[in-house]
């Protein structure tokens, strides 16, 4: 899933997918409607990659908090986000404990969920490569284990016959 190309816009509803650059901007496709407009350098356009929630800890990204969604509601469509400030805040909490509640508002909660539903509504959302990734990068840790345990080996078996001159 690459979030690079959704684009969420300054004074704009919704969510939009990068369809081409422009000279002064690119041309996106609204998610809600597929209508296509330009949006010009001048106004504020952050793309859904570069977005993250505050925690206690670190600062959690907007892929990472949409995978803890998906996994918590197995793929389905989370709460609405017009659901009351009390049961949005007890969900956000269920899915990221340690968010920071003093920097996360209830407006910042719902648009995170919007946008979610809005990607499970499209089908845009594809944890499958994330999970590959995990997956290699655990077999590529289990051989760097096995490359150091076999120079330990190596190394022994050099001192060894040292040993036997002696």
């Amino acid at each position: 899933m690459d979030l690079s190309e959704i684009l969420a816009i300054s004074g704009k509803p919704g969510l939009f997918k990068m369809v081409a650059k422009t000279k002064n901007g690119v041309v996106v496709e609204s998610l809600i409607d597929g209508k296509r407009i330009p949006a010009f350098a001048h106004e504020k356009i952050s793309s859904l990659e570069e977005i993250s929630i505050f925690t206690e800890d670190e600062d959690l990204s907007l892929k990472e908090v949409f995978k803890l969604i998906h996994d918590k509601q197995n793929g389905e469509k989370a709460v609405d986000h017009k659901s009351n400030n009390k049961t949005l805040k007890s969900f956000f909490e269920e899915v990221i404990p340690n968010y920071d509640k003093d920097r996360v508002y209830v407006s910042d909660i719902k648009k995170v969920i919007n946008w979610y539903n809005m990607l499970v509504e499209k089908d845009i959302l594809d944890f499958s490569e994330t999970e590959e990734k995990k997956e290699e990068e655990k077999a590529e840790s289990k051989t760097e284990v096995k490359s150091v345990e076999e120079q330990k080996t190596e190394s022994e078996k050099e001192t060894e016959p040292d040993e036997k001159n002696s």
